[in-house]
């Protein structure tokens, strides 16, 4: 095998050692991201990036068809659902360790956790349930029948609320949580997905995937005062299938990931107006943002890789390999 001259090798070393160091310094994250855990659906792993300039430090073998993922509240563990298993496996976020499980939990989706960090609210795909768990005990505490294919799952800030939306029902059930029952039926668009409410809590915006609109319902009335329907350029309406939703913490701005339109919609809350779309990879779903709200990371379902974008200038500034079908994203500061 023919090598390079030494003195070519070395400055081969240098070039990528300042390359990398200009990225990392070049990244506009106040936070101190230590690391971020990517949920890969199909290839049954997470992967985990290094949290300076986001590389691949790791694999994990987890369960079978890992999908939601969410911290405790000290954020010193984190929950993942794994669907073919039954399962909610329980890691340790420094480590990456795995130290238990929650068994018995048929197709966990995705979950949200009381503001307590006693109960971890699951929505169970095939069961048409919620489920309601004491993470201390490990503990079932009861559960709720809902519409078919419960997916999203929202806890207010008060836990006096819990919100799930039923795929296959099209509606979005509002639970009151101390007496495990559903108060209230919204009917929302076609397949809805996610949530995310205002900091003020007035309004619970929802994905509606095969509607490509995302609904909004006022809290007081439950019901729906308006939509936000979104067209990238290039795609039809049908390719528009929104899942994902994130508000940044003053309400300002919100972030939808569009599905197979492969796109991100930036919207202005308050006018409730598209103001940008982002390209990302293919049929971007899961959404999460830094602390400072300045990184916003991307699982793309069907490129395999995670695109990161600088919020401020609204563009990619890096795409990362991860396993098959990236689902749910953790970030770790």
């Amino acid at each position: 095998m023919k090598l390079f001259p030494k003195s070519m090798r070395l400055k081969f070393v240098l070039g990528t050692m300042v390359t990398a160091l200009v990225l990392a310094s070049s990244l506009p994250s106040d936070a101190a991201i230590k690391q971020v855990y990517v949920s890969n659906e199909k290839s049954s792993t997470l992967t985990v990036l290094e949290g300076q300039d986001f590389t691949v430090v790791r694999t994990i073998k987890t369960c079978k068809r890992p999908r939601g993922v969410h911290f405790n509240l000290d954020k010193s563990r984190f929950f993942v659902g794994c669907a073919d298993d039954n399962v909610i496996a329980i890691y340790d976020t420094a480590t990456g360790d795995r130290v238990g499980r929650l068994r018995n939990v048929e197709e966990p989706e995705t979950f949200d956790l009381t503001p307590d960090g006693k109960i971890l609210i699951i929505s169970n795909e095939e069961d048409a349930a919620a489920s309601f768990v004491n993470i201390e005990t490990g503990k079932f505490v009861g559960d709720v029948e809902l519409g078919e294919e419960p997916e999203g799952v929202q806890v207010t800030k008060d836990g006096s609320t819990v919100y799930v939306a039923s795929e296959a029902a099209n509606l979005v059930h509002v639970i009151d949580v101390k007496s495990m029952e559903v108060i209230s039926d919204i009917l929302v668009g076609t397949r809805p997905r996610r949530f995310a409410l205002t900091p003020d809590e007035t309004e619970l915006w929802v994905s509606a995937e095969l509607a490509g609109l995302v609904d909004i319902i006022d809290t007081k009335t439950h019901k729906v005062i308006g939509d936000i329907s979104f067209l990238p350029t290039g795609f039809r309406r049908n390719e528009v299938t929104p899942v994902d939703l994130l508000m940044t913490h003053d309400g300002k701005s919100a972030f939808v990931a569009l599905g197979r339109a492969n796109h991100v919609a930036v919207v202005d809350v308050k006018s409730r107006k598209v103001l940008n779309y982002i390209l990302v990879g293919k049929r971007p779903w899961g959404l999460a943002l830094s602390s400072d709200e300045k990184l916003l990371f991307v699982a793309n379902g069907l490129s395999d890789d995670i695109s990161i974008i600088d919020v401020d200038n609204q563009k990619v500034i890096k795409s990362v390999a991860v396993g098959q079908v990236p689902y749910g994203i953790l970030i770790v500061d």
